[in-house]
């Protein structure tokens, strides 16, 4: 059984996290993983990875292409990482490719991460499809999806975020993510102001620089339509004004867009035109409706995540109060996602999450500033019940701070009698 598998894997390596490819590469190797049989998009980022990758997906797949894509981690069930033409993988499925992970490893150590992408390559190779997107798990340069050569490399934005294994500064962060680049292959940035260690392993690498702002953008007009500029594999220019608004993060699509024209995929307008608004990232700006009140779940787990998703509710303000439902994790910079979100929340319900690595509801409780109205909770069901004792129609609720905050926070909204509707 899958969960089987799983609680196996979580306890095989000493360590949750250990970067690095010899031990990783070894095993692929053996089973014949480590080049592809097709076009590869890798995504790396500090965020914007996953609406970056959908956009990809979603797009291949309406025209016509198959798609393998691997992403981390998964809000409810692990099944998410895999994903074959947009359907979760089966259990069955996910186990077989384990057993074979397992079978070939020979005594080699893997860590959770490395022997679920394994799994995730398995799966890929045995099923054929036209492209892989791969989605980095952590930096760039010794992250196991790194052992396959990109045709595309991408990197969606830098900021700070797992400074203990990636450096303390955006420069650092910058030169591990660079790490995905390769000799001769594009190479697109979605970082307006991207940090020099970027660009210097690029030019080191001679990887092809295509940079958000330089060779490709996007731009919203007061009418509501959205546009986009790039360029494609011979350098062409490509335009395409008053489209429909993306849902997501603007520069996150873009970037999507530059990559499919460099490797010659760009759908034509009318794909683009019928599929991009109705690209949707669950735990993303998700949009739920309960006791006519909005609720906003969104798993930024970092303050320029968080950041960006404050300027997103501001631009579209609520006519009540906001309140805010949080957890997060430890090793986080906790202190700069609620200063973030200070002066937007007025009220505050904190939940301790599960595992090793979760911050207690208390410490973050004392890291808000002034007299903000506050709670704490022993995680996220009873944090949602205390704000909804509080909360009126017209008012929104905020679900933010992990992706261990916000897959709860979706199953306990599937729970409810009445139920949570998508808004339109």
């Amino acid at each position: 059984m899958l969960a089987d598998w799983l609680r196996k894997l979580e306890s095989a390596h000493p360590a949750q996290i250990e970067l690095g490819l010899d031990r990783v590469l070894a095993v692929a190797k053996r089973l014949g993983l480590d080049e592809a049989r097709c076009p590869v998009i890798t995504v790396a980022g500090t965020n914007g990875k996953g609406s970056c990758v959908a956009t990809i997906e979603q797009l291949l797949l309406a025209t016509g292409r198959r798609t393998g894509v691997y992403t981390s981690p998964h809000l409810r069930r692990y099944n998410e990482r895999i994903r074959l033409d947009g359907r979760e993988v089966s259990d069955v499925r996910l186990c077989a490719a384990f057993e074979a992970v397992e079978q070939a490893r020979h005594g080699v150590s893997l860590s959770y991460f490395e022997h679920g992408t394994l799994a995730a390559l398995q799966v890929f190779r045995d099923s054929d499809p036209d492209w892989l997107v791969l989605e980095v798990g952590l930096g760039g340069r010794l992250d196991a999806v790194n052992i396959v050569a990109p045709s595309v490399a991408v990197v969606t934005s830098i900021g700070l975020d797992h400074q203990e294994w990636l450096g303390p500064d955006r420069e650092s962060i910058g030169r591990e993510k660079a790490g995905i680049f390769r000799a001769g292959v594009p190479a697109v940035i979605g970082d307006r102001d991207p940090p020099r260690s970027l660009r210097d392993v690029a030019d080191q690498t001679g990887a092809r620089w295509y940079a958000i702002g330089e060779s490709f953008d996007e731009s919203a007009s007061a009418d509501g339509s959205w546009a986009w500029r790039g360029r494609g594999q011979d350098g062409e220019a490509i335009v395409h004004a008053g489209l429909p608004a993306p849902q997501l993060i603007g520069s996150n699509v873009a970037c999507a867009l530059e990559a499919l024209a460099l490797c010659g995929a760009l759908p034509d307008r009318e794909v683009l035109t019928r599929v991009l608004p109705n690209v949707a990232v669950e735990g993303r700006m998700q949009l739920l409706r309960h006791r006519g009140v909005e609720c906003v779940l969104d798993v930024a787990h970092n303050p320029d995540g968080v950041q960006s998703l404050v300027r997103r509710l501001r631009s579209n303000p609520c006519g009540g109060r906001t309140l805010v439902v949080m957890g997060a994790m430890r090793d986080k910079d906790c202190q700069g996602m609620i200063k973030a979100l200070d002066g937007l929340a007025e009220g505050w319900f904190f939940a301790t999450l599960e595992g090793d690595r979760a911050e207690t509801a208390a410490h973050l409780a004392a890291l808000v500033p002034g007299e903000a109205p506050r709670s704490c909770h022993a995680g996220i069901a009873e944090a949602l019940v205390a704000a909804f004792g509080m909360l009126l129609p017209g008012d929104r609720l905020l679900v933010c701070g992990s992706f261990f905050a916000v897959g709860p926070a979706l199953d306990w909204f599937e729970g409810q009698q009445e139920g949570a509707c998508r808004s339109p």
